[in-house]
């Protein structure tokens, strides 16, 4: 008799996610996963990295509560089972669109699918309970992976170019003097 491997699609199926918005309580593990995805030796396990090109922190305490309190913005957190933080997003709306951030995915589960899940429910969000036509997000212009990745979820550049902050530490200490941002849009 042989054993059979269970594959991602599997697990998926038998354990979906359940999403709902964070509280102040979550605000450490937010804190945690965020930095996880995006800093230091823990972030180079997935592809979404900012590691080589960014020191310092990614967002804190203070962010995190800022968005949990500001109205009309949440941030999604997906779970599965015994309420394992596995993902979250920042959705906001911002001049009549809605505003997707902070989105990170434990760099472990990166690549297995939950990314995909959290970006369809942060659109759902945007689309049906705030009735908003589109969705916007910025991406440092030379990652070009990370675009690509949005650009097959319906995600388009929209040329517009915004400077990194440079000098601000609550956006991290740069390791490279050419970042800036684009913005990308989709029609909800």
């Amino acid at each position: 008799m042989t054993a059979c491997a269970t594959s991602p699609t599997d697990i998926m199926t038998a354990h979906p996610l359940q999403f709902r918005h964070a509280t102040h309580a979550d605000i450490d593990s937010l804190v945690a996963l965020i930095e996880s995805a995006y800093r230091g030796d823990v972030s180079k396990q997935g592809w979404t990295t900012e590691a080589d090109m960014l020191g310092g922190r990614r967002t804190g305490a203070d962010d995190v509560q800022a968005c949990i309190d500001r109205p009309r913005s949440a941030i999604l957190i997906a779970e599965r089972d015994g309420g394992e933080l596995l993902a979250c997003a920042h959705v906001a709306e911002e001049d009549g669109a809605g505003y997707f951030g902070m989105f990170s995915v434990n760099p472990s589960l990166q690549g297995g699918g939950i990314g995909k899940q959290v970006i369809a429910e942060a659109e759902r969000l945007v689309r049906e309970d705030w009735s908003l036509p589109s969705m916007r997000m910025t991406v440092i212009d030379i990652r070009d992976e990370l675009i690509a990745f949005y650009e097959r979820r319906g995600y388009r550049r929209t040329g517009i170019k915004k400077p990194f902050p440079y000098g601000d530490e609550r956006f991290g200490l740069p390791k490279r003097d050419d970042l800036r941002f684009e913005v990308l849009q989709k029609a909800l």
